[in-house]
């Protein structure tokens, strides 16, 4: 049920307006909780009345009669209030009775692979996660050579390791995928040491350094759940049963030796571009999808704040504005959007190979950085690129080559103000970022395709309409971003979610191409995870 409170009302308000519009009397009521809520800052004319919607749950007291009141029967005939599903569980009770004494092995510890090889485990699944990286401590200490040094290691980054690259962002929690798991596994972050109101929260995020808490805590309990972890353990290939059928793999070839498996559970992420080769040398099929490509843009937080809030004072109230902006194609230019916003954050060099440059973002909880950041990208797929699977991925690293030479060749980023952009200059004056490695003046326009420079140019004065000053001389464009989505995907069927052409193998997640975040790649590990569970395994695997 939906209901409006001002940012400054207490929540005994919030909790008698959910009352009235239920038709509700508080002892007909047992609890009542936040079950979703967004920040509403919208100009309505020439006013900005910023305020809380809240969606309210509530549970009624045993023995109620859902139809003993008219207020209650008027509220639910109107859709005020309507009925909520039952909670879902990551562990199946429905477990095929082949699984008994079976071993799955899942790559990838991001969050499709943590989820899937969790929700096995608690399910009775002996469990086998490899990952190409390490642990999370000692990731931060690569990363910490990396930036002392601009030494990068290709094996520990910001992209392979605990956690995968979500490790290192913003901790962003909110998905567009609606699904019972959600709950499930936001409730297993909460008793992993996250905030409570990511439970509900509309912009719920993590932030880097809880999330570095989270995620050792997890590992904790998936250990005691008989997960086996092996880290700096990639994957070299698959090793195939000879029996007749569907292609069945029953092994895993990996750095460190064979390791025998039941079903394979593949939670690449998506740079992991030199396993995709591998597998696809093994029969793997691989498609292109669309995916986004891009730069990202970087702002004053407290230019953010004033746009979005109509007053910067207030984010000392609500915290670091945040914005999701879209821009229709039109007058011959594709249409872009924002992505990945990062309030009170940092750009950061996301890269795994030496030679090439990519950045993302990413912030701590407390979003206390000065910069605001985001992606500002548009869409590519196979009407731009043709029907070559790896067309995408060819592109991608053509472009982070090119704006690695274009930094000099160290990990410096091209950089560009707005204007500049928008007018085809290189700009004079950097000045202040957040980007670690430093800026260089280079012409971003140039050097981006001109389908993708021509969309961004028209987003941006529209954007600058929606937020003053959002094209002006203090926004500075970074390159590039060409990894905020995987390009190819990696068939499966619609109902067994098995890759096509296999009998035991599972791609999942965003380097599987069903993905574009935190939540939905977990979401789509545990969901795969459970049809394993209904279905089995082939018994002739077990020998």
């Amino acid at each position: 049920m939906g209901v409006s409170i001002g940012v400054d009302e207490p929540e005994s308000a919030l909790w008698a307006r959910a009352l009235e519009r239920a038709g509700l009397a508080e002892e007909e009521v047992r609890g009542l909780r936040i079950g979703h809520r967004s920040l509403d800052a919208r100009r309505r004319g020439a006013s900005r009345e910023v305020r809380f919607v809240v969606h309210v749950d509530l549970q009624l007291a045993a023995g109620f009669e859902t139809d003993a009141g008219g207020g209650f029967r008027e509220a639910v005939r109107s859709g005020r209030v309507v009925a909520r599903a039952a909670p879902a569980e990551l562990a199946c009770d429905r477990r095929h009775a082949s699984l008994v004494g079976a071993r799955v092995a899942v790559v990838g510890a991001g969050p499709a692979g943590l989820f899937a090889a969790l929700t096995l485990a608690r399910s009775g699944v002996h469990v086998d996660l490899i990952d190409r990286g390490p642990v999370l401590a000692e990731r931060s200490h690569a990363l910490a050579r990396f930036l002392r040094t601009r030494s990068l290691d290709p094996e520990a980054n910001l992209l392979f390791g605990e956690g995968g690259a979500g490790a290192y962002s913003d901790g962003k929690i909110y998905t567009r995928v609606d699904h019972p798991l959600e709950m499930p596994i936001l409730e297993e972050l909460i008793a992993c040491g996250a905030p409570a109101d990511i439970a509900y929260d509309a912009r719920a995020h993590i932030g880097t350094d809880r999330l570095h808490r989270v995620l050792p805590a997890l590992r904790a309990r998936m250990q005691a759940e008989g997960v086996h972890f092996h880290w700096r353990t990639r994957l070299e290939g698959l090793v195939f049963d000879a029996g007749e059928g569907g292609r069945r793999v029953r092994a895993l070839a990996t750095s460190i030796g064979e390791m025998p498996c039941d079903a394979v559970v593949l939670a690449l992420g998506h740079s992991a571009r030199d396993t995709f080769e591998r597998l696809l040398v093994q029969g793997v099929a691989f498609e292109g999808k669309s995916f986004q490509l891009g730069v990202r843009i970087e702002h004053p937080q407290s230019l953010i704040d004033a746009g979005r809030y109509g007053d910067a004072a207030l984010a000392g109230r609500l915290g670091a504005a945040y914005y999701g902006l879209r821009c229709k194609s039109g007058q011959g230019a594709a249409a872009a959007h924002s992505f990945c916003m990062c309030p009170g954050g940092q750009i950061v060099a996301s890269v795994n190979v030496p030679g090439l440059l990519c950045t993302n973002g990413m912030s701590n909880s407390r979003h206390s950085s000065p910069f605001a950041n985001a992606a500002l990208v548009t869409t590519l797929g196979r009407r731009e690129l043709g029907d070559d699977p790896f067309a995408g991925v060819a592109l991608q690293e053509e472009l982070e080559r090119r704006f690695f030479e274009a930094g000099g060749g160290d990990y410096t980023a091209p950089g560009q103000r707005a204007p500049d952009f928008l007018a085809g200059r290189i700009s004079s004056g950097i000045g202040r970022s957040s980007y670690s490695f430093g800026l260089v003046g280079e012409r971003i326009d140039a050097l981006l395709p001109e389908r993708v420079r021509d969309a961004l140019r028209h987003a941006l004065g529209r954007f600058d309409r929606q937020i003053p000053g959002y094209a002006g001389p203090e926004a500075l464009l970074v390159g590039i971003e060409s990894r905020s989505a995987s390009p190819i995907r990696m068939p499966r069927g619609g109902e067994d979610r098995l890759a096509a052409g296999f009998s035991n193998l599972y791609p999942v997640g965003e380097g599987a191409g069903y993905a574009g975040g935190i939540m939905s790649a977990a979401i789509d590990g545990a969901r795969s995870a459970q049809r394993l569970l209904e279905v089995g395994v082939a018994r002739s695997l077990r020998g």
